[in-house]
């Protein structure tokens, strides 16, 4: 049984029976939601009903006719055999994104405050169907993704003080001990093959067998494609497949940068760019946009036609990559280059905890791979998978710059903690206590 940080966000909402909200967990495809909530649910001993709208397309229609609290029970008690009890019973509706306004409606069956609900959901079907325009306050919602790394350690038996010891490290800017982090870049490594895909990493965890990882990865990567058939042929301007098939060539090159040229001769962005929401949306792509400056704020100096492309799971990326890649890999084959592996790994990390992702590019001052921004300042990180992680122009040129006000870059890499002037190095599986770790400006007050 996997240990999910989202676990205690839901018992709490479970265990607060002076909630007003109805909870809404959405997420990819295959990353947990259903198993997670039913587990909490049963974990707290509540009584519930589970629906799933997938596998009962029966009962679309009765959710679809509900008008008041008193339909639901009548047709539900009907249709299930089930007995509500007021005050107690929770109904779990799983994949709500197949009743279209269902979520709208939650207003009036919140107010009746008889019954709780539960609706879980894939980000694709949510973001299209505008299931996220319930009433203010009568939807709470949480996200959940891949496992990321935090949560592998955990479930590959590293304990909690060593995870604390770790943000200790970080948090003074001081090395980690080092036959701790030679340990901790093993699991990274690991990591990179695994991923964090619930049922990957049940099965890791269970037999360490990589041939069983991957069976499982690369049928995800089948239902995906599915997923992605279904509303191609529902909007055939879009290239979802394609699109997806991308990622892992285009990981390989220098720059990283998405070419749509590698796809079709005289492809523009305007062609692809609902591709490109619609994969962001379903959560199983994240893009990163060029900011055409380092400087707060990133989203107004986005530019969308320029963009990055990374899976929303590494373990998936690099199983397209085939046997010889994932064996060097977990062999630490130097002589192969993991940047954009390395890279993707970082973008996972950081979309698990919530960033916008940017990156930034210009001919004078170099590349950068991404740019955070928190609170009032802009980070600029550099991600290296070799030895020569020192080697940065780009980092050192705009962290030098008086215009951006840099207060403090990272380079991660397999190196250990070391600070020098702005530029601070961290392994690069400390990319986990960023969000909780990272220095803000202290502003004066207004007189």
């Amino acid at each position: 049984m996997l240990s999910r940080q989202a676990e205690s966000r839901i018992l709490d909402w479970i265990q607060d029976r002076n909630q007003q909200s109805a909870l809404l967990v959405s997420g990819a495809r295959q990353v947990g939601k259903t198993w997670l909530i039913r587990e909490c649910l049963q974990k707290t001993n509540s009584h519930y009903l589970e629906i799933n709208l997938i596998a009962e397309p029966e009962l679309i229609p009765v959710l679809e006719k509900t008008k008041s609290v008193e339909d639901l029970v009548i047709n539900l008690t009907a249709a299930k055999n089930f007995r509500f009890e007021k005050g107690k019973t929770i109904l779990f509706i799983d994949e709500v994104q197949e009743v279209k306004d269902f979520v709208t409606r939650i207003k009036f069956l919140v107010d009746d405050k008889s019954f709780r609900y539960i609706l879980s959901g894939s980000l694709l079907g949510i973001e299209l169907k505008g299931l996220r325009s319930a009433p203010v306050g009568y939807l709470s919602e949480i996200q959940m993704f891949p496992l990321n790394f935090e949560e592998f350690l955990l479930n590959s038996g590293v304990p909690e003080s060593t995870i604390q010891y770790l943000s200790d490290c970080f948090a003074q800017r001081i090395p980690v001990e080092e036959l701790v982090h030679q340990k901790m870049m093993k699991h990274f490594i690991r990591y990179l093959v695994v991923g964090g895909m619930p049922a990957a990493v049940q099965e890791y965890v269970n037999s360490f067998d990589i041939a069983k990882v991957n069976e499982i990865q690369r049928n995800i990567i089948e239902l995906y494609k599915l997923d992605f058939t279904k509303y191609e042929i529902e909007n055939r301007k879009l290239m979802l497949i394609a699109v997806y098939q991308q990622i892992a060539s285009q990981l390989l090159k220098q720059n990283r940068r998405f070419n749509y040229q590698d796809m079709q001769k005289g492809l523009r962005f305007e062609r692809l760019e609902d591709s490109f929401l619609w994969l962001s949306a379903a959560g199983v792509a994240i893009p990163v946009y060029n900011a055409k400056e380092p400087r707060v704020s990133l989203s107004q100096n986005k530019k969308s036609s320029l963009l990055k492309l990374y899976a929303s799971d590494v373990g998936l990326l690099t199983c397209q990559y085939g046997n010889a890649v994932r064996m060097n890999i977990l062999m630490e084959d130097r002589h192969v280059n993991l940047g954009g592996i390395y890279e993707n790994a970082v973008a996972q990390e950081l979309n698990s905890h919530l960033f916008p992702l940017y990156y930034y590019n210009s001919h004078k001052m170099g590349e950068l791979d991404f740019i955070l921004e928190e609170g009032f300042s802009v980070i600029p990180l550099e991600v290296k998978s070799g030895k020569d992680y020192k080697i940065h122009s780009a980092i050192t040129n705009v962290s030098q710059n008086p215009e951006y006000e840099i207060e403090e870059a990272f380079v991660l890499g397999n190196c250990n903690i070391q600070k020098e002037g702005k530029i601070t190095y961290l392994p690069v599986y400390l990319t986990m206590f960023i969000r909780e770790h990272v220095t803000l400006p202290v502003l004066e007050p207004i007189l």
